[in-house]
This record gives structure tokens, C-alpha cells and sequence, in this order.
């Protein structure tokens, strides 16, 4: 077979040029239970995203009000708290009255590279001072448009649903 000179070219050509990877997008709504007690302390939150190997791939939110409290929230800091300081500083925001929030995450990991087909799994983790404390999880996968996660309240922690489009 002779190829000529113009499909030598596009053949090329569409061996270099990779089409953009669109990143899943998802919305993420937790709540955060009025607890009744005579000392209420913010809970501490931590949500990330961890691959099929347990790697945390992404810090989502991580609500804090002092350092030394963060290894109350167990799983968040042997798996990123105590070795990625420079992360924790970066993501990290004030600890939230109750109440119902929303996060948004872009479906890409912290280094802002979209995530690659595979099983993930979303970890939401809170611990209160003086209080307790919850580790919710729940594996999907990507791609995996219109999925929707839905985790019940336990604890610490209120309902938490994510929407992946």
C-alpha cells in the first residue's frame, strides 16, 4: 500500500493530537447536625477522594480551626494530614456552624490533572472536640455521568449525596 504525502500527514497528525479529556464534575451536599450538648465545638471536616489502590488523589475541603486537632480526623491524617502539610495550608477553611453546604469538585486530582477512568472512592470524615466522630465512604466510578451517591447520616456527619455529571 503506497501512502501519499497529504495521508502520510493527517495520519500523523492524528497520532499526536490528542482530543481534550473533559474531567467529571460533581456536586457534593452534606449537612452538619445541630447536636445538642453543653460544650458544642465546631466539627472538624475533612472530604477527599481516594483511587483503588487507597491513594488520596484529591483534597476536596478540609475545615479546621486549630492544627492540633486534625488527627482527631483518623483516616484524613494518616492518609494526607501528617505528610502533605503544604496541602492542608492550601485547602483548608474554617469549621462550619450545622447547616447544609455544597462543595464542587472539578473531577480532577490536586495536582489539577483530570482523573483517569477507574473505581474511586469518597471519603467524608468529622470530628468534634469533646464530641465524636464519623468516617462515611462510598465507591463509584469514573466515567460514570448521572450517578448519584447517596450516604445516610451517622454521627457527626448529616445526609451526604454527591451528583457526578
Amino acid at each position: 500500500m503506497k501512502l501519499t504525502g497529504a495521508c502520510l500527514l493527517v495520519c500523523i497528525t492524528a497520532l499526536f493530537c490528542q482530543s481534550e479529556v473533559t474531567a467529571a464534575q460533581s456536586d457534593i451536599a452534606l449537612e452538619l447536625p445541630a447536636i445538642e450538648t453543653s460544650q458544642y465545638h465546631r466539627p472538624y471536616v475533612a472530604v477527599w477522594v481516594e483511587d483503588a489502590q487507597q491513594q488520596p488523589v484529591k483534597l476536596i475541603a478540609l475545615w479546621v480551626e486549630k492544627p492540633d486537632w486534625l488527627k482527631d480526623l483518623r483516616r484524613f491524617w494518616r492518609k494526607i494530614g501528617r505528610s502533605n502539610t503544604a496541602l492542608v495550608d492550601a485547602v483548608s477553611g474554617a469549621t462550619q456552624k450545622p447547616g447544609s453546604y455544597t462543595l464542587h469538585w472539578d473531577g480532577k486530582d490536586d495536582n489539577g490533572a483530570a482523573l483517569a477512568a477507574g473505581q474511586y472512592t469518597l471519603f467524608v470524615e468529622a470530628a468534634r472536640e469533646q464530641g465524636g466522630r464519623s468516617l462515611v465512604k462510598h465507591e463509584f466510578n469514573l466515567p460514570s455521568e448521572g450517578a448519584v451517591i447517596d450516604i445516610a447520616a451517622e454521627g457527626e456527619l448529616g445526609a451526604v449525596k454527591a451528583t457526578i455529571r
